[in-house]
């Protein structure tokens, strides 16, 4: 009866798992975080387009043009604060792109280890059961020459 294989570092495997299943984690709530303040450059965006071609059909006081500038010019700083965090979000995302390529990377390292460990006991296993079996043969042949 051949023993079982028992990986040494079975619960550094398991270890490793869990950082790489927190480190998609953290990388799918970067990539949410992205994707909407994308969403909300766009839309900030979108209301300063409008608000610019809105300023060629509006001819109105002073006041207008002064409230209407006022406007422009806070929805012009709302979009390059919104570019700045985006680009923070996007230098996030990357980062932790990278770290969840790193934790993929150990884990399966460590698979390829176990399973080559693995394979390597069923053969000592296998050659340790064969020798066993001719060595039976041998001595039934050997007692039936007798």
């Amino acid at each position: 009866m051949s023993k079982p294989f028992r990986f040494k570092l079975d619960k550094v495997l398991d270890y490793r798992e869990q950082l790489e299943e927190q480190a998609r984690g953290t990388l799918a709530r970067a990539r949410a975080a992205r994707d909407a303040q994308a969403e909300v450059l766009r839309g900030l965006e979108t209301r300063l387009e409008a608000h610019l071609a809105a300023e060629a059909e509006s001819h109105g006081s002073a006041n207008d043009m002064w409230l209407w500038r006022q406007y422009k010019d806070a929805l012009s700083q709302d979009v390059a604060i919104a570019r700045v965090d985006l680009n923070g979000l996007e230098l996030k995302l990357q980062r932790c792109r990278t770290e969840a390529v790193e934790r993929s990377r150990d884990r399966k390292l460590l698979e390829k280890l176990k399973q080559t460990q693995a394979k390597r006991h069923h053969d000592r296993e296998n050659a340790r059961e064969e020798k066993e079996n001719d060595e039976t043969a041998t001595l039934r042949f050997k007692s039936h020459d007798h």
